[in-house]
């Protein structure tokens, strides 16, 4: 049974977020809200709790394209190989904001990342996230929950995401209603910007 309890996100409350960052250290699973949709995620530096995610998604580790959900841009170093200014630029521009940006990444990456040659990173304009990632000290992976449901692609409603999800994550936040549309994929890998998936993040700001 996972918890489930409700942060604003106005004036997040200090004590509920020490409760979620301390389920990330032990190694649990929480659904929380970003800027776009409800998303999944667990301690980056938690191999256990990484396969957890993995095995849920029915991807290989290795393989699995999550995105790393960042407090600002000041430990980008550690995950992403050093990028040039026009880039920087570019994230300064549009983070906190619904984008995922794919960036190079570098040499010293999470032990089951270490093969990749890109990450995708994530600065949501949402307090409740960003306040767990300051306190926790360090990205937590994300991937969107998707719903089966054709037409509900993503499901807003966090007690609806709790009856579905109530066996298999540790914590529910209930952070008011999600949104039904993901980030802006935008690959900064490579010379020119390439926009990978259009979301709710405007692409005429690039």
């Amino acid at each position: 049974m996972a918890e489930f309890f409700k942060i604003y996100e106005e004036n997040p409350n200090s004590k509920a977020i020490d409760k979620a960052v301390a389920i990330l250290k032990r190694g649990g699973l929480i659904i929380y809200p970003t800027d776009t949709v409800y998303g999944l995620g667990c301690d980056i530096t938690n191999l256990k709790a990484l396969e957890r995610v993995a095995r849920i998604k029915q991807v290989k580790l290795e393989k699995a394209n999550f995105s790393f959900i960042c407090h600002d841009l000041s430990n980008l170093s550690d995950y992403v190989k050093q990028i040039d200014t026009s880039v920087f630029k570019i994230l300064k521009r549009a983070l906190p904001g619904p984008y995922t940006f794919i960036l190079p990444g570098a040499k010293a990456l999470p032990n089951p990342f270490k093969k990749r040659k890109t990450v995708g990173i994530r600065v949501p304009d949402n307090n409740i996230a960003l306040e767990i990632v300051k306190k926790l000290g360090n990205p937590i992976i994300s991937t969107s929950i998707h719903d089966e449901d054709e037409v509900l692609e993503y499901t807003t409603d966090p007690e609806l995401i709790l009856e579905k999800w109530d066996n298999l994550v540790d914590l529910v936040i209930d952070g008011g209603y999600g949104d039904n549309e993901p980030s802006t994929v935008i690959d900064l890998s490579g010379e020119e910007p390439v926009v990978v998936r259009l979301g709710k993040g405007n692409v005429e700001i690039f």
